[in-house]
């Protein structure tokens, strides 16, 4: 494979267009809430919208509309996209709020207990369903905007 026909991969370019868009809008998002530039939202996981939704699904779109959705590509790409979705709002997301709870759990501790200085476990691992359906609209939006300008682009 050449690296401009990398450069002209349409599924590809879409997928990371989605997780693109998706981080950018926690990072403004996170400024207009707190009034300050968290650069870390530009990688960080959680949060409004999913931007591991809004990558597999726009991953799927794309192979859907280059290869065909009745294929076997699209198929793949859709149960991927299907298995990454269910994890964010179940094991990730119930393992985020077992963090809070243990994270509460140590700050309570006595000062002399041997895990009262553990550093804290991070909470913000998953999405509420309403994260995940954002993520996957961005992602349809994002498949389907890409194959517009590749239907444009060719003629």
């Amino acid at each position: 494979m050449s690296s401009s026909s990398f450069f002209l991969n349409y599924p590809l370019i879409s997928a990371f267009l989605a997780f693109a868009i998706a981080q950018s809008i926690k990072f403004f998002t996170s400024w207009y809430k707190e009034r300050r530039w968290d650069f870390k939202q530009l990688v960080a996981s959680g949060g409004m919208p999913s931007s591991h939704s809004a990558t597999v699904v726009a991953l799927a779109t794309a192979v859907g509309f280059q290869e065909g959705f009745r294929g076997a590509m699209f198929a793949t790409a859709l149960i991927l996209a299907s298995i990454v979705m269910y994890d964010a709002t179940g094991v990730r997301l119930h393992a985020g709020r077992q963090a809070q709870v243990l994270n509460q759990i140590v700050c309570e501790l006595p000062a002399e207990h041997p895990l009262a200085e553990t550093i804290p476990l991070r909470e913000l691992l998953g999405h509420t369903p309403v994260q995940v359906i954002a993520g996957g609209l961005l992602g349809v939006i994002t498949g389907a905007v890409g194959h517009l300008i590749t239907l444009a682009a060719a003629r």
